[in-house]
């Protein structure tokens, strides 16, 4: 299977469930080909959960979903070591953090403990308990779930947790066409229930192998490099994006242009990328946001201000 062909096939099924974001289905599965994480953030009832469940039932991935509470505990994320009577010795007990797909949902309503215990999953695809090393599955996708409206329980998530994510996305509402489509598919049942595989763990992981084999050239990467390092200079932006930031475009774009069929990166394909991999790394000064500008428009304004190379 190659890459148009796996996004085809994963779209259209994730389609039988979620209408009209295929947008965002492409912007999850740019993420999965680079081994990142996605933090799904808008009001409740948009389809968040549903649109992680039905990816990971497309993938034919282990999965798992841990509802975060202000009580959870960070072994119920990772696992605890229990003693074992029968054998007479300790034995770690994997929590649902072991599984190729975890929805993370409602993250910040976890205390800054618990959260803190996704860090060496996300980072590092591994997690320690009591000194010793766990290796996490392959492929490893953390999708999160936040409202942005509800503060009121909430935790913010830690500038370091953030970066982790390589995205954020908005799913937004529905057009009228739209939500009058779900309501005549949703009538007698839910197509959830049926939704079945339609790529292996085998075809993920031969084209995440495969994904950085994609050209960028010179000119493509200096352009990226220049976004990036404006946002840290711009007159509007507090804390600018770092050099990690700076590689999670690069590898996106890669990802983004084998998905559309290519096997090089052009200047569209990074500016297709930058609201979602770039926005939630951006700090704005608290003037500006008294203005009422946000994140999303500076980065805006930087992406159409910087010249775009022209490749042949």
């Amino acid at each position: 299977m190659n890459f148009t062909q796996f996004a085809a096939a994963i779209q259209a099924n994730v389609a039988r469930v979620i209408i009209g974001k295929a947008d965002v289905t492409e912007l999850l599965l740019v993420t999965l080909l680079v081994e990142g994480h996605a933090l799904l953030e808008d009001v409740p009832g948009i389809g968040k959960t549903t649109l992680a469940k039905a990816l990971a039932r497309s993938l034919d991935c282990s999965f798992a979903r841990i509802q975060f509470t202000p009580d959870l505990l960070p072994s119920d994320v990772t696992g605890i070591n229990y003693y074992n009577q029968k054998r007479q010795e300790f034995e770690f007990r994997p929590g649902p953090v072991f599984s190729m797909i975890l929805l993370a949902d409602e993250i910040n309503r976890a205390t800054p403990r618990t959260q803190s215990a996704l860090l060496e999953a996300m980072q590092e695809r591994q997690v320690t308990a009591d000194g010793t090393t766990y290796p996490l599955p392959r492929p490893f996708l953390v999708l999160a779930t936040q409202n942005p409206i509800e503060l009121e329980g909430t935790f913010p998530l830690p500038e370091a947790q953030v970066d982790r994510f390589l995205m954020q996305v908005r799913m937004g509402y529905p057009s009228a066409a739209e939500e009058d489509e779900i309501l005549l598919r949703y009538q007698r049942s839910d197509p959830l229930a049926d939704l079945g595989p339609v790529a292996t763990t085998a075809d993920v992981l031969a084209l995440q192998a495969q994904v950085r084999e994609i050209h960028v050239s010179a000119d493509v990467r200096h352009y990226i490099g220049q976004v990036t390092r404006t946002t840290r200079v711009h007159p509007s932006v507090a804390l600018g994006v770092s050099p990690r930031g700076t590689l999670a475009l690069f590898r996106a774009s890669q990802a983004l242009a084998a998905l559309r069929g290519r096997d090089f990166v052009i200047p569209s394909d990074v500016q297709r990328l930058c609201p979602a991999v770039l926005t939630h790394r951006v700090h704005i000064s608290p003037q500006v946001r008294l203005r009422g500008r946000t994140p999303a428009q500076v980065i805006a304004e930087i992406t159409d201000a910087a010249p775009v190379p022209v490749v042949e």
